[in-house]
């Protein structure tokens, strides 16, 4: 049997906004609408497909979202949430605040999108040192 995660949903308060963060966050193509959707897609072929929240009183439930990028991607990345002058951390508890970290031979930075989410960009897959 062969099963390959295709794509998952981000509640978001504005689909636009949110998959073009990540698209220029992460150095990536432009957004393509598809119905309700604005979906990001990934080099392994997985997309992340924006949706609008639509309830005014409810509220986003942050979730986790881990990118598996080079060296060289993580400097130009990480360049990038400096440059907008973006809180990040070490750690998902978000207690090292202005630090990396260099988990299994590699680097690892958390950061958060419009909504909310926890991104991460590392270099090794964990467990992998």
């Amino acid at each position: 049997m062969s099963v390959m995660l295709n794509h998952t949903i981000v509640w978001c308060r504005d689909n636009k906004i949110s998959a073009r963060y990540l698209t220029e966050i992460l150095g990536l193509e432009d957004a393509k609408s598809w119905g309700p959707f604005m979906i990001v897609e990934m080099s392994n072929g997985v997309s992340l497909d924006y949706h609008d929240f639509h309830d005014p009183d409810g509220e986003i439930l942050p979730q986790h979202y881990a990118f598996l990028v080079t060296e060289d991607d993580f400097n130009e990345i990480f360049a990038r949430i400096r440059a907008g002058g973006q809180d990040y951390w070490a750690d998902p508890g978000l207690s090292s605040k202005g630090e990396i970290n260099n988990n299994d031979g590699g680097h690892g930075v958390y950061f958060q999108d419009p909504d909310g989410h926890l991104l991460e960009i590392i270099t090794r897959p964990y467990g992998s040192g």
